[in-house]
């Protein structure tokens, strides 16, 4: 809606043509206003009698239902939109031009049989804007959820379950059973390293194949996927793909051969590296295969653009995660450049700080972490104080606060200027 041209239209209805309306410097004094003194001549009365005339006509013109009100002050009519009237504007539908491209988001990414934390949620609301601006401006997105399926963590999981089983079926919070095995082998294995091995001895199985520890890490996997969605569900945030790390397993060996027959890979103390110049501006190495053959995030990244680019044909790529990955970004995107890939500067990085406590760095091992569970129901405790205070007779007030108190939470991070 154009408020300058529907306030025009009422004021020419009550006689006034080409009425000067404009946007008053101090937002106190209304979202418009109208000077009088042009008047004072052809209706020959003083401007602010002509301006107390004009707010009462215009209060009660059948056409200005989205006014909430207008006063006179001295020679000015200010008129004051209703909010809802704005927020309907700065929304509203508008045609869309496609424009034929494609970006791929990847954000999000908590860890398998972890429960949601709060060291998750800037990169999931974030992430979750960009996709939203992106399809508002006529993009096709692609919203990847690049889960922590893989890696040691999971040997560890396993050993922990079979000697220490939770019936997890019997639980509300299964992830939580899961956390507290989890913290329970680290405990130990401080008192009996020996542990760390038993652990390394199970993902080994896992990675060989073995049905029973499949089956484990494939329960693991389902359970933090329906926990997940259902948070997911609550901030309105979507995915196209939820492939993970372990999606990737037979994906690397491909890149490694490309790597080596390209010549970018060199041995650097028994680990298999590429190195970067001066002009770079990169000085550590990209660790492609550590010294026991293993491989590392960054060449499981690598694989995942790879893919990524040869499935969805994106124009652009983002990687929505925290500052203290600026390296990792900046190794994979020049590793993608010496390969020889024209579109290497199609990958972004967009970064975030993380959030500081009192208690220091949150960390799963120990069990120091904030649930995300824990941040809404709190928020939603206090948004219902202040319904019961405000507003004590509103219907469905548990369903509003939660609402509310969500909103509120994805809208903290998303007022901060970046």
């Amino acid at each position: 809606m154009d408020f300058t041209q529907e306030l025009k239209d009422i004021l020419a209805s009550l006689g006034i043509k080409d009425a000067p309306v404009e946007i008053p410097p101090n937002p106190a004094l209304g979202d418009y206003a109208m000077p009088c003194f042009a008047l004072a001549k052809e209706q020959k009365k003083a401007p602010p009698i002509i301006a107390q005339d004009l707010a009462a006509q215009v209060t009660t013109h059948p056409d200005a239902g989205f006014l909430a009100k207008a006063v006179a002050t001295g020679p000015y009519v200010n008129f004051f939109i209703k909010p809802a009237a704005l927020i309907k504007a700065a929304f509203r539908e508008t045609p869309r031009k496609e424009l034929g491209k494609t970006v791929v988001i990847d954000y999000s990414s908590p860890n398998i049989a972890k429960p949601f934390g709060i060291g998750h949620l800037r990169s999931t609301v974030i992430g979750g804007a960009l996709k939203r601006i992106y399809a508002y401006a006529g993009w096709k997105t692609v919203g990847i959820n690049h889960l922590g399926d893989w890696g040691t963590q999971f040997g560890k999981l396993i050993y922990a379950y079979k000697h220490w089983p939770v019936d997890l079926s019997q639980r509300e919070d299964p992830i939580k059973g899961l956390l507290e095995i989890y913290v329970k082998f680290h405990a130990e294995a401080e008192k009996d390293p020996s542990l760390e091995e038993a652990a390394r001895a199970e993902f080994k199985k896992l990675e060989e194949g073995d049905a029973e520890n499949t089956r484990l890490w494939q329960e693991f996997r389902d359970l933090s996927l329906a926990e997940f969605n259902r948070i997911y569900e609550k901030m309105n945030v979507t995915f196209e793909s939820t492939a993970g790390e372990a999606f990737y397993n037979d994906k690397m060996g491909v890149v490694v051969d490309e790597l080596m027959a390209k010549g970018l890979l060199e041995k650097d103390d028994g680990a298999m590296v590429v190195k970067f110049d001066e002009n770079e501006g990169i000085s550590a190495p990209a660790i492609i295969l550590k010294s026991d053959g293993a491989t590392t995030y960054i060449t499981r990244d690598l694989a995942a653009i790879l893919y990524r680019k040869k499935t969805y044909e994106f124009d652009r790529t983002l990687y929505e995660i925290g500052t203290e990955q600026n390296l990792h970004m900046r190794q994979l995107f020049a590793v993608i450049k010496k390969m020889g890939y024209s579109w290497w500067d199609c990958g972004f990085h967009v970064n975030h700080g993380l959030y500081r406590f009192e208690e220091g760095k949150m960390s799963t091992r120990k069990g120091q972490v904030i649930f995300i569970d824990e941040v809404f129901a709190q928020a939603k405790e206090r948004t219902l104080a202040t319904i019961q205070e405000k507003n004590p007779d509103l219907t469905d007030k548990e369903n509003v606060a939660e609402r509310v108190a969500i909103g509120a939470i994805i809208f903290n991070d998303l007022k901060n200027d970046r």
